[in-house]
């Protein structure tokens, strides 16, 4: 299974709709994972499971997603 991260804002209406799927409610702390890219950053990701992809969905220090807005 390939792992692509994707930032939240250029998201493509599949990967919305994943997400839409798998998150009705919105995510919480429980859900975000967090890893160092190869700059050293903290990168804040939500995965997303689609059938041959697992999506990173990159998110910002600031951002806070509601499901409504997808």
């Amino acid at each position: 299974m390939r792992k692509i991260i994707v930032d939240f804002k250029k998201m493509n209406e599949n990967i919305k709709k994943l997400f839409r799927t798998q998150y009705p409610d919105g995510y919480d702390n429980s859900d975000i994972i967090e890893f160092r890219n190869h700059r050293n950053e903290l990168i804040k990701a939500v995965e997303v499971d689609g059938e041959e992809e697992k999506y990173l969905i990159k998110l910002s220090t600031t951002q806070s997603i509601s499901v409504d807005k997808l």
